[in-house]
């Protein structure tokens, strides 16, 4: 079923969600230490001279669209993920893959001394293309299942944040340099990190995309999803490789993000049902909507300071996460 023939309903929804989204954006340049009125943001949007020109294009601007990408980066490889592994409860860090490009940047730069963002994205994606080809070797290459999958990626995902921490740990002038980077900051975002973290979120949205109908026959069994005409050694290593570039890309951007990932399927699951063809599009919406209000809400909490959005995404998803465990139905996929 195409998006165009699909029910109304669905269609009305996504965009309900765009408007909601379009509304979280505003609410992300007007809201800050100085704060502006909506009148002020779109004049400082495009007028040159206005008041809010500097603050609008300087500050807000580029944070709010990395934002949106780093919302769009981990919502997919979340849904991605869940559907790989058919875990409910799964998202990126459960395969390693951000702990992959943490080690990544970490080693980057505690021995290697880099300092900017042009040298993180390239160690993370680095690390993160490491973990994946390495969890699904690990996990059994083409006959990989999703529960050698999920084993092979906790293994990883433990030894190698324990080497983050090591490395913290050991080197003061580490510990110094990552301690914002860590806790997960959109606050550091220039106009040159969102053009080059698009390119790696451009590609790994349009592969995530186009593994919709096959992750959809591969969650019928091995043997329907063969019958459809899916092969689904090619469909895991796929989706791998657009998780690994997702998460590398948001990684690298603002450090390691929790929770988004983990709760947007849930959320959006409620409203699409299990289809992917309607459930990857709903979450690459929504999860950015998380990230950039859980951007905002970390500004009005923190005045005159700021909540850094790991912090905010993690006290928001700490909750949501019990209550999914604690009800079965809630995680069903």
């Amino acid at each position: 079923m195409s998006l165009t023939k699909a029910p109304p309903r669905r269609a009305a929804g996504l965009f309900a969600c765009l408007l909601l989204l379009l509304a979280v954006c505003a609410l992300s340049l007007a809201v800050g230490a100085r704060q502006l009125t909506l009148p002020q943001v779109w004049h400082g949007l495009w007028d040159e001279g206005s008041t809010g020109w500097t603050v609008v294009h300087e500050m807000r601007l580029p944070r709010t669209l990395l934002g949106l990408l780093v919302g769009c980066a981990l919502g997919l490889a979340g849904a991605v993920m869940q559907a790989l592994t058919r875990n409910p409860l799964a998202d990126p860090g459960l395969l390693g893959i951000n702990a992959g490009a943490s080690a990544a940047v970490a080693t980057a730069i505690s021995f290697l001394g880099v300092t900017d963002f042009t040298g993180y994205i390239w160690f993370a994606l680095l690390g993160a293309a490491l973990v994946s080809a390495s969890v699904y070797a690990v996990g059994g290459g083409r006959g990989a299942t999703p529960a050698r999958l999920a084993l092979a990626g906790a293994a990883l995902n433990a030894t190698l944040y324990s080497y983050v921490t090591a490395v913290m740990l050991l080197s003061a002038a580490s510990l110094e340099r990552m301690r914002f980077w860590t806790v997960g900051s959109l606050a550091s975002a220039q106009p040159a990190t969102v053009v080059k973290v698009l390119p790696f979120v451009l590609v790994g949205t349009v592969l995530a995309l186009a593994l919709a109908q096959p992750l959809n026959a591969l969650a019928l069994g091995e043997d329907s999803a063969t019958a459809l005409g899916a092969r689904p050694g090619r469909v895991r290593a796929g989706a791998l490789i657009a998780v690994g570039l997702l998460c590398g890309a948001a990684t690298a951007a603002c450090g390691p993000i929790v929770f988004v990932g983990l709760l947007v399927p849930h959320l959006v699951r409620a409203l699409t049902g299990p289809d992917l063809r309607w459930l990857l599009p709903y979450c690459a919406v929504l999860a950015p909507v998380l990230m950039v209000g859980a951007d905002v809400l970390g500004r009005v909490l923190g005045r005159p300071g700021e909540l850094q959005v790991g912090i905010v995404t993690a006290v928001l998803g700490g909750p949501l996460f019990l209550y999914f465990v604690r009800r079965p139905k809630a995680v069903r996929a």
